[in-house]
C-alpha cells in the first residue's frame, strides 16, 4: 500500500528529541489511516457509479419494446414512472416521479385509449383484477386499441409481479405496440380459416362428386347388364340383338370416358403431367377437332361454325395432344349444353405477341346454348364441380372436365376465362403463347392472281371477311354476299359487263339455296371455264360424285388457312385427297400375330377379334415367354407382336428392350405394337423408348387396332 506520509527512524535523532519523533510518527499513521479509508470509499463510489450505469444501460435495452414502464402500488394508490413514450426522465439513482395509480391510468385511458376500449382498459388494470391474475403467477399481460395520430393500433399491458418481501402487492407495468403482431396473427387466423373452408368446400364438392358418381357411373352400367341381357333374350333376333350391342357400345364409351377424366385429374392434381411440346401444325389441329366432333354435331342437328383470324404463323411448337384435349373439352361441353339445332362457334386469332419467336393465339368457343349462373360461373373451373346433377338436367358427366382444362391451359402457361348468361349460351377464351417452329407461311401475291376478282359466298359474315382479306393478301379483288341467290346474279353480272369473277369459293350449306345447286346455276351463267371452290366443315365425301357433277372443280376444309388457301388457288383442279377410311372388310387371311398377354378374359377378347379379321394368332402368357418364342422364331412364322405393358414375370417394356437386342435379325425388327391399359402420354413415350414401333391402348378399339396392325403390314 502506497504511504502518504513517511515515518521517521528514532534511531536517526538524538535522545533527547525521540519523543518528538515518536510522536510525529503516531500522526503520520493516523494521517495515512484516513487517506486509506478516503481511498477506499473513493474507488467503491467508483465501482458503484459504473454498476449503476451498466444496469441502466440493460434495462434501457430490454425495455427498448416498451413505450412506458412504471412500478406501481395499486394498493397504496401509487407509481413511480420509469419511462413515459420513449422519454426517460428518471434514472435508476434518480428519484422517480411519482403520481396516483388510478388518476395516471385515467389520464392515460382519456388520453390514448379508443372510447369503446376505456371500460375494459381500467377494468384489466384495477388491484382486484391484477391480484387475481397474479394470484397463481407472475405476469399478466392483455391487449387494448390506442389512438395513434389518425389511426387506431393494439397496444399490450404487460404486468410483472414483484417479489421484494413486502406484504404489499407490487409490480412493475410496460405498455408497448404490438399492432403488427396482432396483424400477423390475424392473417395467419385467416390463412387458417380460408385453409379450411377451402378443405371443407373440397370435402362437399367430392361428397356431391361421388354422389354424381355413383348414378352417372351406374347409369351406363345398368344399360351394359340390361342390353346384355336382352340380347342373350333375343338371341335368334340379328336386328335386335346388333341395335343391343350399339348402345352397349356407346354406354362402354361413356363409362370409359368417365374413368380417363377422373384419371386424368388424379395425375394433374399430383403433378404427374408433363407437357410434350413438338412441332405442331395448327391447321391440322383444328382439322382433326372438326372431324372428331362432326358425329356429335350432327347427331344434335347442330351448326359448326369455325374460323380464323389473322393467323399468318401456322407452325409451332406445343403439346398437341393437351392443346386438342384442351379445345375438345370445350367444345364438347358446348354441344353437351346446347339444346338440338343450336350454333357452335370457335374462332382462333392470332394476337400481337411481345416475346420474340413466339407467337399468341386466341381460341373462342361460343354457343347458344343454356348458359350457366354467375354463381356457378366464379367455380365452373373448381374439382368435382357442377351447375346442376344430371338427375335434374339429363347431362352426364363427372365435373372435371373443366378443372382439367383449366389445368393443362395453366400448365401451358396460359389463360382460360368464361363469359356466359343463364338462358343465353357461353363463350370460353382461351388465351396462349406458343413457340414457333421456325416456318413461315408464304405471304404476299401470287403473280398469276394479282388483280383478279373473286367472290365468297357464306352464311357466316366472320367467314366471309377473313376469306375475302385472305383473297387480298395474295393480290385478288374479293367480292362476298351470304345469299346462294344473290351470288348466281352478281356471277350473272360480272360475266355480261366482262369483269368475271375468276374462282368462286362457296360454302356447302346455305340457308336459301345450297352450295351444290348454287354452283349449278353459276355454271349454266358462266360455263366451264372458271374453278368453283366448295368450302365446308363438313365429311365431303357423301357429296362428291354429285358435287363433281354440278361442276365443283374443288373441296377445302373449314377452317381455311392461309397456307391452303393458296394452294387451292394455284392447284385448283389437281384430285383433292380424301382421308383413307377402313372399309371394314379387310382380309389378314394368312397373317400371324404373336399375342403377348396374360389376362385370360383379355387373351379371348384380342384373338377372336384378330382371328375374325383373318389372323393366325399365338400366345405368350408373359414377358419372358415372349422373348423365348421370338428368339427362336423362323422368318415368317411372325409378322407382328401384339404386347401387353403389366404382366407378373417380365414387363412388356424389359421384353422388348431384350428382344431388340437378340442376335437373331428377324426377331430384332419385328414390328411390335403396345396394347395396354397403361393409356397416359408417358406410357406411350416410354414404349417406343424401350423399341416399340405403334401404341393401342385398351380397352380395344377394333377399327384402330386394324389400323395400327394394318401400317406395318404393308
Amino acid at each position: 500500500m502506497t504511504e502518504f506520509f513517511e515515518y521517521l527512524n528514532p534511531n536517526d535523532y538524538p535522545e533527547e528529541q525521540r519523543s518528538l519523533v515518536e510522536e510525529f510518527n503516531k500522526k503520520a499513521e493516523e494521517g495515512n489511516k484516513k487517506a486509506t479509508d478516503a481511498l477506499i470509499l473513493v474507488n467503491a463510489q467508483i465501482a458503484e457509479n459504473k454498476l449503476t450505469k451498466e444496469k441502466e444501460y440493460i434495462i434501457d435495452a430490454v425495455s427498448s419494446d416498451y413505450l412506458d414502464i412504471f412500478i406501481a402500488s395499486p394498493e397504496s394508490d401509487s407509481a413511480l414512472i420509469f419511462k413515459l413514450e420513449g422519454f426517460v426522465p428518471t434514472g435508476i439513482n434518480k428519484e422517480m416521479s411519482k403520481i396516483p395509480y388510478y388518476m395516471g391510468l385515467k389520464g392515460y385511458a382519456n388520453d390514448r385509449v379508443v372510447s369503446e376500449d376505456i371500460d375494459y382498459f381500467l377494468e384489466c388494470m384495477s388491484v382486484e383484477n391484477v391480484k387475481k391474475e397474479l394470484e397463481d403467477k407472475n405476469t399478466y399481460e392483455f391487449t387494448y386499441r390506442v389512438h395513434d395520430g389518425n389511426e387506431t393500433k393494439f397496444y399490450a399491458a404487460h404486468i410483472v409481479k414483484i417479489s421484494d418481501g413486502r406484504d404489499e402487492l407490487r409490480t412493475v407495468v410496460g405498455f408497448k405496440n404490438v399492432d403488427q403482431i396482432v396483424a400477423d396473427k390475424e392473417e395467419a387466423k385467416k390463412a387458417l380459416a380460408d385453409a379450411l373452408e377451402t378443405a371443407q368446400h373440397s370435402n362437399r364438392a367430392k361428397t356431391l362428386f361421388l354422389n354424381n358418381m355413383s348414378h352417372d357411373i351406374r347409369t351406363p352400367m345398368n344399360a351394359i347388364i340390361g342390353f346384355t341381357a336382352l340380347a342373350g333374350v333375343h338371341i335368334d333376333n340379328k336386328e335386335q340383338v346388333l341395335e343391343y350391342l350399339k348402345k352397349i357400345s356407346k354406354s362402354a364409351d361413356h363409362l370409359l370416358s368417365l374413368i380417363n377424366d377422373v384419371l386424368d385429374m388424379s395425375r394433374i392434381e399430383s403433378g404427374k403431367v408433363k407437357l410434350d411440346e413438338k412441332k405442331t401444325h395448327l391447321p391440322d389441329v383444328l382439322h382433326d377437332l372438326r372431324t372428331i366432333l362432326q358425329s356429335s354435331i350432327t347427331a344434335k342437328s347442330q351448326e359448326l361454325y369455325i374460323d380464323t383470324s389473322n393467323v399468318v404463323d401456322e407452325d409451332i411448337i406445343i403439346d398437341k395432344l393437351r392443346l386438342n384435349q384442351v379445345l375438345l373439352n370445350v367444345v364438347s361441353n358446348a354441344i353437351k349444353y346446347t339444346p338440338n339445332g343450336g350454333i357452335i362457334a370457335i374462332r382462333v386469332i392470332q394476337k400481337a405477341c411481345d416475346r420474340s419467336g413466339y407467337a399468341h393465339y386466341e381460341f373462342r368457343i361460343k354457343d347458344n346454348g343454356i348458359g350457366m349462373s354467375e354463381e356457378f360461373k366464379n367455380h365452373i373451373f373448381e374439382s368435382f364441380t357442377r351447375e346442376r346433377t344430371s338427375t335434374v338436367s339429363g347431362i352426364e358427366g363427372t365435373g372435371l372436365g373443366m378443372a382439367i382444362t383449366k389445368n393443362i391451359v395453366d400448365l401451358m402457361g396460359g389463360t382460360i376465362e368464361v363469359n356466359s348468361s343463364k338462358g343465353k349460351g357461353s363463350e370460353f377464351i382461351v388465351n396462349i403463347e406458343c413457340r414457333l417452329s421456325g416456318e413461315k407461311v408464304v405471304v404476299g401475291p401470287v403473280p398469276e392472281l394479282v388483280g383478279n376478282r373473286a367472290l365468297v359466298v357464306d352464311d357466316d359474315v366472320d367467314t366471309c371477311i377473313n376469306v375475302s382479306k385472305m383473297l387480298r393478301d395474295v393480290g385478288m379483288r374479293s367480292d362476298w354476299t351470304t345469299s346462294g341467290k344473290e351470288s348466281v346474279l352478281r356471277a350473272k353480272d360480272a360475266y355480261e359487263s366482262k369483269d368475271e369473277f375468276k374462282v368462286y369459293i362457296i360454302d356447302w350449306q346455305l340457308p336459301d339455296l345450297n352450295g351444290i345447286e348454287t354452283v349449278r346455276r353459276i355454271r349454266k351463267v358462266i360455263g366451264n371455264s372458271v374453278p368453283i371452290i366448295i368450302m365446308t366443315a363438313y365429311d365431303w365425301s357423301d357429296i362428291e360424285d354429285e358435287a363433281r357433277e354440278a361442276g365443283v372443280t374443288a373441296f377445302v376444309s373449314k377452317p381455311i388457312f392461309l397456307s391452303e388457301l393458296r394452294d387451292v388457288l394455284v392447284n385448283p383442279y389437281r384430285a383433292e385427297e380424301m382421308p383413307e377410311k377402313l372399309t371394314g372388310d379387310e382380309d389378314f387371311t394368312g397373317r400371324k400375330i404373336l399375342l403377348v398377354e396374360d389376362n385370360e378374359l383379355n387373351q379371348e377378347i384380342a384373338k377372336e377379334i384378330l382371328t375374325e379379321a383373318g389372323f393366325e394368332v399365338d400366345v405368350a402368357s408373359d414377358g419372358d415367354i415372349s422373348i423365348e418364342k421370338v428368339r427362336y422364331m423362323t422368318e415368317g412364322q411372325y409378322d407382328i407382336v401384339l404386347m401387353d405393358i403389366q404382366m407378373p414375370r417380365m414387363d412388356g417394356y424389359t421384353a422388348t428392350r431384350q428382344i431388340r437386342t437378340l442376335d437373331n435379325p428377324v426377331a430384332s425388327t419385328i414390328p411390335i405394337i403396345a396394347m395396354t391399359a397403361n393409356a397416359f402420354e408417358e406410357d406411350k413415350r416410354k414404349a417406343f423408348e424401350s423399341g416399340m414401333n405403334g401404341f393401342v391402348t385398351k380397352p380395344i378399339d377394333v377399327s384402330k387396332l386394324i389400323s395400327v396392325i394394318k401400317e406395318f403390314l404393308e
